[in-house]
């Protein structure tokens, strides 16, 4: 399974799943259709399915366009049956999703907005979490709230450490800012600045991310308790 990167708006980021043997793919959270189809049409590759982990726009923007295409399946939360521009197969919670070779297990993490979920691609080892976690940061409280946005990062902390973490957004190197002033002694921290800012001026994206580096490093993962991390979410919001 081949993963590319798509920037899509400001600083959105939509990803393009792709089953190599087959050329077949799926896309995560198209914010705009247009990256999508320039890429997808250069390297001729049959778009399947939308997969998308929450309503916002900046996440479901393309979902009209490309479905007219490409005449694809578009993916969500059950929860969101309503909020989920041309939706056709609603999940659920825990539940197994699979088509031919892509398989993931929905997780339903709310707190950045109710319906929010992650597509887990568990045989590769590979999460999108969309806007509940960040590198280095995780998502404003929108329509959730505080509780349920500490248990939706716990159940991610809870997969295998070399998980890597595909987010909606290239925040990393603001979020890192908050981390380093509340954690100014965290070496791991330090050496992962440094090599944001590298992969920054290389005009290179700074996700994936691992899993065992925001556990290290993420200020928000590292809360021990409920009221702690809504402390930290207050103080980031007004940072």
């Amino acid at each position: 399974m081949k993963i590319e990167i798509i920037k899509c708006l400001k600083d959105n980021y939509a990803y393009l799943i792709i089953d190599e043997t087959k050329q077949d793919a799926c896309v995560i959270d198209p914010s705009e259709a247009e990256p999508i189809i320039n890429f997808v049409e250069n390297k001729k590759i049959n778009l399947k399915n939308i997969l998308n982990t929450h309503h916002h726009y900046d996440h479901v923007g393309g979902n009209l366009e490309l479905k007219k295409k490409y005449n694809c399946n578009v993916i969500g939360f059950i929860g969101d049956k309503d909020r989920i521009p041309e939706v056709d197969i609603l999940v659920e919670d825990k539940q197994i999703w699979k088509d031919n070779n892509f398989e993931a297990k929905i997780y339903h993490i709310p707190g950045h907005t109710t319906g929010h979920i992650s597509y887990h691609f568990f045989k590769e080892k590979k999460i999108f979490t969309g806007d509940t976690l960040f590198s280095l940061g995780c998502g404003r409280i929108f329509e959730g709230t505080y509780e349920q946005m500490f248990n939706s990062l716990n159940k991610i902390k809870k997969l295998p450490p070399e998980t890597e973490i595909y987010c909606g957004h290239e925040y990393t190197l603001q979020n890192s800012n908050f981390c380093l002033a509340n954690d100014s002694k965290n070496l791991k921290l330090k050496e992962k600045i440094i090599k944001i800012k590298n992969k920054l001026k290389n005009d290179l994206p700074t996700i994936p991310t691992i899993l065992r580096d925001e556990i290290d490093c993420n200020i928000f993962l590292k809360a021990k308790d409920l009221k702690s991390f809504s402390k930290l979410r207050d103080l980031k919001d007004n940072f």
